[in-house]
């Protein structure tokens, strides 16, 4: 797929791919470049283990987006094809 950068030096990405990546403005990506290829990447989110009542949990070390059931329902669905 191709794109441009325009005069500013912004890369647009295109819907398809901010749609699939689940991506939304605003959002921090990483960049590396190596052998003179460049490469996008999101990163990871840093959780840290917190004990509860119940046991362990997880939780994210920044704000996360709410996992609706519309976002399960697309992901089940993507991977089942």
């Amino acid at each position: 797929m191709k794109t441009t950068i325009d005069a500013a030096g912004r890369i647009i990405v295109p819907k398809a791919v901010r749609d699939a990546l689940r991506l939304t403005a605003g959002q921090q990506l990483d960049m590396v470049v190596a052998d003179g290829a460049m490469e996008i990447r999101i990163p990871v989110t840093r959780m840290t283990l917190v004990e509860t009542a119940s046991g362990p949990v997880a939780e994210a070390d920044v704000p996360l987006p709410v996992l609706t059931t519309e976002v399960v329902r697309d992901v089940l669905e993507s991977v089942r094809r």
